[in-house]
């Protein structure tokens, strides 16, 4: 999947722990385990919102797109 979620970076930088994010934003350690490996399909904006607020960062450094890499042999010809 091209979306990579980035939760445990910003963990790293505010020095906070899985548990600690999940008792503040009122999410259980497996929803957010769940979230952070990326075997989600997806999340509500309120839930954002909260890890947002919680990390005091933006959307756009929890979650990232990366575009799958072409491979020569499905490049189109």
């Amino acid at each position: 999947m091209p979306i990579v979620v980035n939760v445990d970076v910003m963990l790293a930088r505010r020095k906070m722990t899985s548990t600690e994010l999940a008792e503040k934003i009122g999410l259980s350690t497996v929803n957010l385990s769940n979230l952070k490996t990326g075997k989600v399909k997806g999340v509500r904006f309120t839930t954002l919102d909260a890890i947002c607020k919680a990390l005091d960062c933006q959307p756009g450094d929890l979650l990232e797109y990366l575009p799958e890499a072409t491979t020569a042999g499905n490049q189109l010809e």
